[in-house]
């Protein structure tokens, strides 16, 4: 049986990966200290896996220091991250990033035998911000950031640690042999994503029916959103297509600004509320969309925009109704 280690594997990506990869047949291993992630008995019930699966509650960095055990796959995406509010206002504390990827990558080369592939979860947020004005609006592509060249300024303390991690990674590849390969994820969502993120909360609003619905900043703001179901097909598909080093966005290629996206909600939900925009609050930059042509060499992205809204609100649905069931009803798990 194939092995995979997962960091911050009880966050929201990291759980989605968990579930599919213990489909397929892997021995799944989450590293997690819950400082932000939620505890696999708290997982959403369609995510839920017990069989070939162990969580260790711990700092991946004490881990880090204590474990040599190696994996046939490693996925990192243990990170100090959250909505737009925590990476501007305590880029501090997400400068955390940096201690985190140093000591993964100073530890991967300890392992033997190394492992067959890595998976580094890196970030839109790593691309230059000049690219991303309302003067200057450009399609992001992967050629954007080259180490041998100018690199410009990223997004704040995470995108200069999601940056400094593809840097790292690079020299796993060269000085190491190893199978490193980079994602740089645009706007992931999905139905249980927690509601300090934009698409959620803006459905989750909807779903309330909040009149007038305020959007953070000017509403203008444009960002390529793709459904977590298609990030985990994508990445687990593209190992037999990357080559190690390799670094490739994982987007639509379609901006769509918050206010866009609230009406679209709201024309699925089938409501009409007073939208208003609140400049008082962080917007980041105005404009983010990610190339797709390196991707659909040989993936297509199977979830729009719209099936991915009203999967969201009848996942609002589901939940409500299952809360307010009778004290009575029992639920197995683990079966």
């Amino acid at each position: 049986m194939e092995t995979a280690l997962i960091t911050g594997g009880c966050g929201f990506v990291g759980r989605h990966f968990t579930a599919e990869l213990v489909k397929q047949g892997y021995k799944v291993t989450v590293v997690d200290d819950l400082s932000t992630g939620l505890h696999p008995d708290k997982w959403p019930r369609f995510l839920k896996t017990y069989k070939n699966f162990t969580f260790i509650n711990q700092d991946v960095r004490s881990y880090f220091c204590a474990n040599e055990q190696s994996f046939d796959l490693i996925l990192h995406l243990a990170a100090v991250v959250g909505g737009r509010m925590t990476i501007e206002g305590d880029p501090l504390k997400v400068a955390t990033d940096l201690a985190i990827d140093a000591m993964f990558f100073n530890w991967l080369p300890k392992l033997n035998p190394m492992p067959q592939v890595v998976l580094n979860f890196s970030s839109s947020a790593a691309y230059p911000i000049n690219f991303q004005t309302q003067q200057k609006q450009i399609i992001l592509t992967e050629d954007m950031i080259d180490f041998k060249k100018d690199i410009g300024v990223p997004d704040m303390t995470y995108g200069w640690a999601k940056l400094t991690a593809e840097f790292l990674a690079s020299y796993c590849v060269e000085k190491y042999g190893m199978k490193v390969l980079n994602y740089r994820p645009f706007s992931g969502y999905g139905e249980d994503q927690d509601q300090s993120y934009p698409f959620p909360r803006i459905c989750k609003r909807v779903f309330d029916r909040e009149d007038p619905m305020v959007i953070w900043g000017s509403g203008q703001q444009a960002r390529d959103f793709v459904h977590i179901d298609d990030i985990v097909k994508f990445v687990l598909k593209s190992i037999n297509y990357m080559e190690a080093g390799e670094s490739i966005n994982i987007s639509s290629g379609i901006g769509t600004s918050f206010f866009e996206l609230a009406q679209q909600i709201q024309a699925v939900a089938g409501v009409e509320l007073e939208l208003r925009n609140d400049p008082s609050k962080p917007e980041g930059v105005f404009y983010r969309v990610g190339d797709n042509k390196k991707q659909l060499k040989f993936y297509q992205l199977e979830v729009s925009l719209e099936e991915g809204i009203q999967r969201t609100l009848e996942h609002f649905t589901t939940e409500l109704n299952y809360h307010v069931r009778p004290q009575t009803t029992q639920r197995v798990v683990g079966k």
